[in-house]
């Protein structure tokens, strides 16, 4: 589905991405963890064309779209939820999901994803004419999964969803993770909670310094000893 081939990207003469390649397969959960600042949300933009790739090239089913701009690759079915939430403080839940259908004109069709969600996060439906910025943290991570949703991706790009919530919130945004998968929609998913991560993975990568340093299927990963040590404090 998506292949990143020898990537570089810089942010002016800073290198924050050296010769990344990764694939994720239809149907995956593919989790890329690492230490902060370790380039994982610069991968992620570098998807979707808010980082420009300097060398290398990104594949969607085989296609280049290392170039494309970022609407064009949200229309081709790719959507983040980018880290720190950022939905839209002033407008209602429903505004900040209407604003993830922008692109799409299929009203009923809008109209039901609406309703999907509002089961996925039924908090959501209770709030839906509430200013975004009322809601608590894990509510505000609630509405931005539910807003990239919106878009109908293929392919849903989590950047740190887990960041600053509640142990409890943690395990119920996992648990819709591995629900939206389960419904169709492939996941790759940013995390420095790389146990919850690797725990509701297929595969997984470990980058450090902006290089992809380990890949394995994400049993193996949780049980590699440098993964323990470095990653999960055993």
């Amino acid at each position: 589905m998506l292949e990143l081939a020898h990537v570089d990207t810089f942010y002016g003469n800073i290198q924050a991405l050296r010769d990344v390649s990764l694939h994720i397969d239809d149907g995956e959960i593919v989790t890329l963890i690492g230490a902060n600042g370790a380039g994982k949300s610069t991968t992620l933009m570098t998807i979707c064309g808010v980082n420009r790739a300097r060398r290398g090239k990104i594949f969607w089913n085989g296609e280049a779209i290392e170039n494309h701009a970022p609407n064009t690759i949200v229309s081709l079915g790719i959507s983040q939820v980018p880290e720190g939430r950022l939905i839209f403080p002033d407008m209602t839940v429903s505004e900040n999901l209407d604003l993830g259908a922008f692109l799409r004109n299929d009203q009923a069709v809008i109209r039901q994803d609406k309703e999907y969600v509002f089961e996925l996060f039924p908090i959501l439906a209770e709030r839906r004419k509430q200013p975004g910025g009322t809601l608590s943290g894990g509510e505000q991570q609630m509405l931005a999964i539910s807003r990239a949703l919106m878009a109908r991706p293929k392919l849903l790009l989590l950047d740190e969803p887990s960041l600053g919530l509640a142990p409890i919130i943690i395990q119920q945004i996992f648990a819709i993770i591995r629900k939206v998968n389960t419904d169709g929609t492939t996941i790759f998913l940013v995390e420095q909670n790389a146990n919850q991560a690797l725990r509701i993975a297929n595969r997984g990568y470990v980058m450090e310094n902006g290089r992809i340093v380990m890949e394995d299927d994400a049993q193996a990963l949780l049980s590699s000893d440098l993964v323990q040590k470095a990653y999960l404090g055993m």
